[in-house]
C-alpha cells in the first residue's frame, strides 16, 4: 500500500528547499508520496512560540556558527551545488505562501514551488517584492501577474490560515516538518528516518 508523507512547507525555509530536492529521490526508492502542504512558517511560530534559529540561538557561543557548518555538509553530501544562501534572508513569504495556495488551486503546486525555490534560493532574488514575484513566475513559464494578483482572494487568504492552524494542532511548532499518518518527523536530518518508516 502507497504511504503518504505530509510535508509541512514554507519556502522561506533553506532547509525546505534542501528536502525538496531530496523528495523525488526518495519517491522513487520507497514507491510513496510526498503531499505539499503552504504553511507559513511564521504564523507557525507565533502560535508555539517558536523562534527562527538565528534569533533562538544567538546568544548561544558558537550555536549559529555549528548551524551553518551543519548546512554546508549537508549541500556538500547531497551534491546540491545549485544552492546559495539568499542575501536578502529573513524575507517575508506572506506573499509567496498565499501564491501556493493559488498554484494548488490551479493544479500547478509543484511548478510553482520549483519555480518559487529556484529563485529564491538559487537565482537570490528578493521574492518577498510582488513585481519580482510576478516576473520570476513569468520567466519559469508561469503566469505570474495572475498568481500574485489572486493571493488577495478571501478564499486563498483563509485557506493558508487553516493550513497553519492543522499544522499547529497536529504538533508542528518549525519547518520542515513531515507526517507519516500520526508520527511526527522535524526537520532535515530527519529524512533518514522518515525514510525508513516509509520502507518498513
Amino acid at each position: 500500500m502507497t504511504k503518504t508523507v505530509d510535508f509541512i512547507f514554507d519556502v522561506g525555509s533553506p532547509n525546505a528547499y534542501l528536502v525538496h530536492k531530496l523528495v523525488p529521490g526518495i519517491e522513487a526508492r520507497t514507491g510513496d508520496r510526498f503531499t505539499y502542504i503552504p504553511c507559513l512558517l511564521g504564523g507557525i511560530f507565533k502560535a508555539t512560540g517558536n523562534q527562527a534559529p538565528f534569533t533562538a540561538f544567538a546568544g548561544i557561543k558558537g550555536k549559529i556558527e555549528y548551524e551553518r557548518l551543519e548546512m554546508q555538509r549537508f549541500v556538500e553530501r547531497h551534491n546540491l551545488t545549485a544552492f546559495s544562501f539568499n542575501p536578502h534572508f529573513p524575507l517575508n513569504t506572506l506573499l509567496m505562501m498565499r501564491g501556493a495556495i493559488v498554484a494548488e488551486q490551479d493544479g500547478i503546486l509543484m511548478p510553482y514551488i520549483d519555480a518559487i525555490l529556484h529563485h529564491m534560493w538559487e537565482a537570490q532574488k528578493k521574492m518577498d517584492d510582488p513585481q519580482v514575484v510576478a516576473a520570476a513566475l513569468t520567466e519559469s513559464g508561469l503566469n505570474g501577474e495572475d498568481i500574485v494578483s489572486r493571493t488577495q482572494g478571501d478564499a486563498v487568504k483563509a485557506r493558508l490560515v487553516a493550513n497553519i492552524e492543522a499544522a499547529v494542532a497536529r504538533g508542528a511548532f518549525g519547518i520542515p516538518t513531515f507526517f507519516v499518518g500520526d508520527e511526527i518527523f522535524f526537520g532535515k536530518e530527519r529524512l533518514g528516518q522518515v525514510e525508513e518508516l516509509l520502507s518498513a
